[in-house]
């Protein structure tokens, strides 16, 4: 039976993620064949599979890190938030309808098949499946029927380590809290602890290490300190982008020429897909401001963008409440340049029609105005990776497309991308649009930045002085490789790697 090891937390943000995607790069530098596994997750920050379907951004990563494509096995249940208490489900890649937190409390014991399912498959490819649980391990309020954490574990007899973060204080008592808390039976499942994010001289908590395991019985895995490049990894939260921009001094030349781009982002209540911004946060050219609870447009902004929307009738009403849609109204009017992504594009037209209350209630509501295009929300859901070519240049651009509903209107005839056909269609096809004076534009695809090709050349129309800095340009998709190996040799060096193979089997 091929290995399988848990990571569970004592909550959310231990660095779950970030521990499961170090070890996925570290084992298969070994040689092992690793596959990422989460059996719930909860974002709206998904990424397209290899086949065609929708994961969350995070097992994207752990993919990546185990140098395999994503599947859609890696994360068999995905829940999209809709609203405060309601979100979209995503079944192995597939939408399979919406449900309030407490109605999906009750159909998770239907999902269970699916999740074990999906765990088989990964099981069978791999030599060891790493998998994240969700949230904490101590929600004995959420524990029937759980698929995320302890549910999950004893339904395919998982061993499981738990993590705590010590940065943000008590993880003593957060870790034999858990001890205390659950089910005797699920913490017999428990094998081993990490504490994770130490800052310090880590001498100062052995005693604490000690302290724990004498308490709960668990091994005592490792001490790891705070690892100060996950920054640079994409982000699988929207707050986790306040932190870690580039911080380099792009102070003007003798001639005034160089100075740092400064690109405005409204965050929405339901911005998705924004890892697009990554790019530009780590980019040394770029000044990445997050408006946050209604901040004023920085009267100095070079390029607005809105990102992606997971309820874009409903972010569109909060950009107005926030006073958002006046500035970005009147930034473009002054000359300023805006770009939407996705549902940003969508935001962009005169109108939005969801008729068949695909988002909510059923409704058509005006746009901001600046592209002169309509969107209808409906139809099969675009899931895919795309190549092609920006229209005005002809730069090529790599990214994917996951989005409902059809832009159509006069400025679609000035498509901002051509992109190359996957079927046996034409040699391409245009998306999104561009207005007359070329200064508002929109486009269905996802990772435009993410391309360094494509992130120099919207740079360089906004002025960015041309290979300005060549010695500090951002290689982006080197940039998250390079940060996967550090990574990985990290934990190599304080996780007792020889103890967690061990428990694993």
């Amino acid at each position: 039976m091929p290995r399988a090891l848990m990571f569970q937390g004592t909550g959310s943000d231990v660095g779950k993620s970030l521990i499961v995607a170090g070890l996925a790069r570290l084992l298969t530098g070994r040689g092992l064949v690793v596959r990422p596994f989460k059996p719930q997750n909860m974002s709206n920050n998904a990424a397209v599979t290899a086949d065609g379907g929708e994961i969350g951004r995070a097992q994207a990563l752990q993919a990546r890190a185990a140098r395999v494509p994503p599947s859609v096995h890696m994360n068999p249940v995905l829940l999209k938030p809709q609203s405060e208490v309601g979100a979209q489900i995503v079944v192995q890649g597939r939408v399979v309808g919406n449900a309030r937190a407490k109605d999906y409390q009750s159909r998770k014991a239907m999902l269970m098949p699916a999740v074990l399912d999906s765990f088989s498959r990964m099981r069978g490819e791999a030599d060891i499946v790493l998998v994240e649980g969700a949230g904490s391990a101590s929600e004995v309020n959420l524990r029937a029927n759980d698929i995320a954490n302890m549910g999950f574990a004893r339904a395919a007899d998982v061993p499981v380590v738990l993590i705590g973060d010590i940065d943000r204080g008590g993880v003593i008592a957060s870790l034999i809290g858990t001890a205390a808390a659950i089910d005797p039976a699920d913490a017999r499942l428990i094998r081993g602890f990490i504490v994770n994010k130490m800052r310090g001289d880590p001498t100062l908590f052995a005693a604490g290490m000690d302290f724990v395991a004498a308490r709960t019985g668990w091994v005592p895995l490792g001490l790891v300190p705070w690892f100060r490049d996950a920054h640079r990894l994409p982000a699988e939260d929207i707050f986790g982008l306040d932190a870690g921009s580039a911080a380099v001094d792009v102070a003007a030349d003798d001639d005034g020429a160089r100075r740092r781009i400064r690109v405005a982002v409204p965050v929405l209540p339901h911005i998705a897909n924004f890892d697009d911004l990554d790019p530009l946060r780590l980019d040394p050219a770029v000044d990445l401001v997050l408006l946050k609870n209604g901040a004023p447009l920085p009267v100095d902004t070079d390029l607005v963008v809105l990102p992606g929307s997971k309820v874009t009738i409903a972010d569109l009403a909060a950009l107005r409440a926030c006073g958002w849609a006046a500035d970005i109204v009147a930034h473009a009017r002054r000359g300023g340049r805006v770009l939407g992504l996705c549902g940003g594009y969508q935001m962009l037209g005169r109108s939005v029609a969801d008729s068949d209350g695909i988002e909510g209630p059923p409704a058509t509501v005006e746009g901001l105005g600046l592209l002169d295009v309509e969107t209808v929300l409906g139809g099969d859901k675009a899931l895919v990776a795309v190549t092609g070519m920006s229209v005005a240049d002809g730069v090529p651009l790599a990214g994917y497309e996951m989005h409902m509903g059809t832009t159509d209107g006069p400025d679609t005839a000035r498509p901002l991308v051509r992109l190359d056909d996957v079927g046996n269609g034409p040699k391409s096809r245009p998306d999104g649009a561009v207005s007359a004076d070329g200064r508002i534009a929109g486009s269905y695809v996802h990772g435009l930045f993410a391309d360094d090709r494509q992130r120099a050349a919207w740079l360089a129309r906004l002025g960015a002085p041309p290979a300005a800095a060549a010695d500090r340009m951002l290689a982006y998709e080197a940039t998250v490789e390079g940060t996967l190996d550090a990574l990985a040799a990290h934990l190599a060096a304080h996780l007792d790697i020889e103890r967690l193979l061990e428990i694993a089997r």
